[in-house]
């Protein structure tokens, strides 16, 4: 990696653990510090549940309640998925028992449940709760259930900066820089292809 100037950056992970991990880069401006924070959060696609079509739910909580605590739920997103990409999720249980996210089974075996033991709720005697959701990709500047987790930052020298990155279990917390970093290429690339048309028109 190098910044404008051609410099080559300095990365070094300092401590990881589960789903943080602490790392410096060295050579870039605030500017740069802040889009690769942005880029992260917001900017890196995404898989949750957007739609939830019940088919049975005699529970004792209503369908919305339910729909929110799903797309809530993180969801394992696997790199350069297709941007019209949708897996299906299923349920169908009888209580009584404790209805988790393990519980919630995909029609793809590379996308699941990110956190299995995640309850959704609490089924009791012959209560039914039977249906079908739908994942796709989109980003945090839609909706948070989008986000890929936290990103912050601290300035610890001249143009070196200190990250602490917490990834909500989509992907591992590498994965929510890399993959933030490599959008923001893109888009700087597709700038540049803008401006180049731009200039052309008006010569």
């Amino acid at each position: 990696m190098s910044n404008e100037h051609g410099d080559i950056l300095k990365v070094s992970l300092e401590k990881e653990r589960a789903n943080k991990i602490e790392l410096s880069i060295e050579g870039i401006n605030i500017t740069f510090a802040n889009a690769i924070r942005r880029y992260g959060m917001m900017r890196t696609p995404i898989l949750a549940i957007d739609n939830v079509v019940f088919y049975d739910n005699t529970a004792w909580i209503f369908d919305e309640y339910l729909s929110h605590r799903l797309g809530m739920m993180p969801i394992t997103t696997p790199e350069k998925l297709p941007q019209d990409v949708e897996v299906i999720f299923t349920l169908d249980e009888t209580g009584p028992k404790i209805v988790y996210s393990k519980d919630i089974k995909s029609n793809d075996k590379e996308i699941s449940v990110a956190r299995e033991q995640i309850p959704l709720l609490t089924l009791n005697e012959n209560q039914r709760l039977r249906f079908e959701a739908k994942a796709k990709l989109g980003y945090g500047t839609k909706h948070a259930k989008f986000q890929a987790g936290l990103v912050t930052y601290e300035a610890i020298g001249e143009n070196k900066f200190k990250f602490k990155v917490e990834s909500f279990y989509q992907m591992k917390p590498t994965e929510v820089i890399v993959r933030g970093c490599n959008e923001l290429e893109k888009d700087l690339a597709e700038a540049a292809k803008e401006l180049k048309k731009a200039e052309k028109k008006k010569d």
